[in-house]
């Protein structure tokens, strides 16, 4: 696989992640009218498995999906699955944009349990990090209002679960490959929701049909996507592209749904955003591993 450093390939792929992620928030809004969630996260893994195919072949077929770390991928998996189980369900109960915003919370809480696991090291810049971005939460979430909606603390929790996530997948990466760890996310988070699933099952509509489709084929290639930006430059140069998501995801609330940003979640986004923009700082940055 190519791995020529270009900053102007990395954000081609990057324009392509980020337009997958678009399409399944707004694909994901309309599943979850029709469909409950533990039904659409089934048919998305389900559908996505057949859609890696081209995937694993490509990259050496099935013997590169054999792992002496089973036990990682499940664990992994199941908090996964969680955290995307609330994610779905936050943007039934509230703005797209917010559930965007917290949900760029996942690199501090990641940045947190690389500290607590992984060994990294905690710079004063991290700590920055966490700080304006738990100050951003609280300004979104507004706990002194009295007034907090379920759906802002989903989404909380979803960002969470994101981050425990993404730190177990740097400590897979150590051993596994890319379309390793997304073949196996598939697999068990389609045992996981079978049962589930079953007890809530309906036959969908033909168009909730599509919207599935959508969501499992931009679900599915929207990591290979980032995979590839990341073959092509740094992290820090790949990473502050998918801060647009938070505008752009509001423009689309605002276009498709009438939704309104009102200044706190404004004002908690760009604490967040400026955090993670903090987290990239290094005093002596050094060359991203390529394929991570």
């Amino acid at each position: 696989m190519d791995r020529t450093p270009s900053k102007s390939l990395a954000a081609l792929w990057m324009t392509g992640w980020l337009a997958l992620m678009l399409i399944i928030v707004v694909a994901g809004r309309e599943a979850v009218r029709e469909l409950n969630v533990f039904q659409l996260m089934e048919m998305r893994t389900v559908m996505g498995l057949f859609m890696l195919y081209p995937l694993i072949r490509g990259s050496g077929g099935f013997p590169l999906l054999k792992t002496a770390r089973l036990h990682m991928h499940v664990l992994r998996n199941t908090i996964h699955y969680g955290a995307q189980f609330g994610w779905f369900f936050a943007l039934t109960l509230i703005p797209i944009g917010q559930v965007v915003a917290i949900e760029f919370t996942m690199p501090i809480w990641t940045a947190i349990m690389a500290a607590m696991f992984l060994g990294e090291r905690m710079t004063q810049w991290k700590v920055a990090a966490i700080v304006l971005g738990i100050v951003g939460v609280i300004i979104i979430v507004r706990p002194t209002t009295g007034e907090i909606n379920p759906g802002q603390l989903i989404a909380l929790g979803a960002a969470v679960g994101f981050g425990v996530s993404v730190a177990m997948v740097k400590s897979l990466t150590r051993t596994e490959q890319a379309v390793a760890i997304i073949f196996w996310m598939l697999v068990v988070q389609s045992v996981i929701g079978f049962f589930p699933a079953l007890y809530v099952w309906k036959w969908p509509s033909a168009p909730a049909w599509g919207w599935v489709a959508v969501i499992a084929f931009c679900g599915t290639y929207s990591h290979y996507c980032m995979v590839r930006a990341l073959r092509h430059a740094d992290a820090t140069v790949v990473i502050p592209m998918d801060f647009l998501r938070v505008p752009l995801t509001a423009t689309v609330g605002w276009l498709i749904y009438a939704e309104k940003l009102d200044l706190f979640t404004v004002l908690g986004a760009a604490l967040i955003l400026s955090g993670n923009l903090l987290n990239l700082r290094a005093p002596n940055p050094a060359p991203a591993r390529a394929g991570t």
